[in-house]
């Protein structure tokens, strides 16, 4: 029997054992597999509606939300999906759905517009959207870096990024009639197209992008000229009247052309964005630039209407310079308003030649000296006018030897070089002497004495009419001074009768005269 106090055997611990499941309930099959169709769907949603981009425009006008497309060579490729105003109230935020596999269009310069019907320079587009309603235009860039918004351009690109040619940049303080879209002329031939143009920040002058096809842009050279083409040239020349032009599009919209001079070295073609002077005409653009010009104040007195900045210094009629500046100027010792002239003249266009080796001080010494011994000779400057029917006047040195003597101060800064009256200044002046002197003559003095004169001839009248009376009175028939003279004319009445018979006898009888008339005694 065992000994109830002796110690029981260790038992081990128990503990519960989970039950394990073999099998899957239905239960959790149905909510797996429709979260499965759910990220399928959502993922095939995904990939078939492609990528969402942001476009930015100053204007909504004629677009509209969810019917509005992005065009890409006539293919639709995107959906506007929402239009919202910008917080700053200035910009609209269009939101826009592109099509798949278009990843690769949508980088750093791609552009996006909206086609209108516009007219630019001289191209029409857009007239289908008359009935089809505005869309998107956009163009694929060349960049690798991706990108999700843009800004939308305000016009149309004149010229794709994928057309041969290169751009240049004209630089012009008048923009004229140039617009987007203005012809580029080469030879009168249409070879490219004002792609834009903006004002430079100072608002002195306008940065005009021009493109020039290719090969047309090979002609292109640093030295070559450009300039407004607008309107009509029409000068009048000893040969006759001249009319050019590029082409009757030129005289509509305008245009810019281009040449590069004949003279000079055959240089390779320029460099892409290289700036150009715009100049306003062709004749212009060729004018040969002064060397070292050489700047003269010149002082005149009279009026200088029509006499602008740009008009030429002639010398022979031969264009040595041009003004520079026309502005008042008051003579505190002579107490009197004066016009200053600042003219610049080309001193090899007055004989002064330049050579490789001649020193620059050299030269003006020559141009100095050439200047004094002209204008000790009498040269001087005077305006001339150099149109009737526009009034346009210029400055004209020319020799006047009986001018009075000048000698140039080469101290000043510029030069003082001396004048004498223009040609209108110098009838005025003679005209306002004429009148002067006329002032002077003493007609009322003049009209007294000849009143004067008047009335003593008048007593000189009368009285001869005294003596004509008197004679009257002499002369009557019943005067005895009558019947005298009536008496002694008749007695040289007979004296004359007897002479003519003594005649006609001695014609008839020449010999008489020597041996008397026959029948008379001997």
């Amino acid at each position: 029997m065992p000994d109830p106090s002796a110690p029981l055997p260790p038992v081990s611990e128990s503990r519960a054992v989970a039950k394990r499941q073999t099998r899957l309930s239905l239960v959790w099959i149905i909510p797996v597999l429709a979260a499965l169709a759910g990220v399928w769907v959502a993922v095939t949603r995904i990939l078939s509606e492609g990528p969402k981009i942001t476009l930015i425009f100053k204007s909504a006008e004629g677009l509209e939300a969810g019917k509005t497309k992005i065009h890409y060579n006539g293919v639709d490729v995107g959906t506007i999906t929402t239009i919202v105003l910008s917080d700053d109230h200035r910009h609209v935020i269009l939101s826009a759905q592109m099509a798949p596999k278009t990843q690769s269009f949508l980088v750093e310069d791609t552009r996006f517009w909206v086609v209108r019907p516009r007219i630019s320079g001289a191209s029409v587009t857009g007239l289908g959207t008359l009935i089809s309603g505005a869309y998107i235009g956009m163009e694929i860039g060349n960049s690798r870096q991706p990108k999700r918004s843009f800004e939308g351009l305000e016009n149309p690109p004149v010229v794709t990024i994928d057309t041969p040619g290169r751009f240049f940049v004209l630089k012009t303080p008048d923009l004229g009639s140039l617009d987007n879209g203005t012809p580029i002329y080469f030879r009168r031939l249409q070879v490219g197209q004002v792609a834009s143009y903006e004002l430079e920040p100072d608002g002195k002058s306008f940065n005009v992008k021009v493109f020039v096809n290719a090969p047309y842009d090979q002609y292109v050279t640093p030295n070559t000229r450009f300039w407004q083409a607008s309107g009509i040239d029409l000068s009048l020349t000893a040969n006759g009247l001249s009319l050019q032009t590029q082409s009757v599009l030129s005289i509509l919209i305008g245009g810019v052309a281009f040449e590069t001079p004949a003279e000079g070295p055959v240089l390779p073609a320029a460099d892409a964005e290289t700036e150009f002077t715009l100049f306003p005409n062709r004749a212009e653009a060729f004018k040969v630039p002064a060397r070292n010009p050489f700047t003269y104040v010149l002082l005149f007195k009279g009026s200088v209407r029509g006499l602008a900045a740009g008009a030429p210094v002639e010398f022979k009629g031969i264009t040595i310079g041009e003004v520079s500046e026309i502005r008042a100027q008051f003579v505190e010792k002579t107490d009197e308003f004066l016009v200053s002239v600042v003219a610049r003249v080309d001193p090899m266009a007055l004989g002064v030649k330049y050579s490789g080796v001649l020193p620059p001080n050299q030269t003006a010494a020559e141009h100095r000296k050439l200047i004094d011994t002209l204008v000790s000779r009498g040269l001087r400057a005077q305006l001339r006018s150099g149109s009737l029917l526009t009034g346009a006047l210029y400055v004209a040195l020319d020799v006047f030897p009986s001018a009075p003597p000048v000698t140039l101060d080469w101290s000043q800064t510029p030069v003082e070089f001396p004048t004498i009256p223009g040609e209108v200044e110098a009838i005025e002046s003679n005209v306002a002497s004429i009148i002067k002197k006329l002032d002077q003559i003493p007609f009322k003095g003049i009209g007294e004495d000849l009143r004067k004169a008047i009335g003593q001839l008048d007593a000189t009248l009368v009285s001869a009419q005294g003596t004509f009376q008197s004679a009257d009175k002499l002369i009557a028939p019943d005067s005895v001074l009558g019947q005298q003279l009536g008496t002694s004319l008749q007695e040289v009445t007979r004296a004359a009768r007897g002479l003519r018979i003594l005649a006609d006898y001695l014609e008839r009888h020449p010999e008489s005269l020597l041996r008397g008339k026959s029948g008379e005694a001997q």
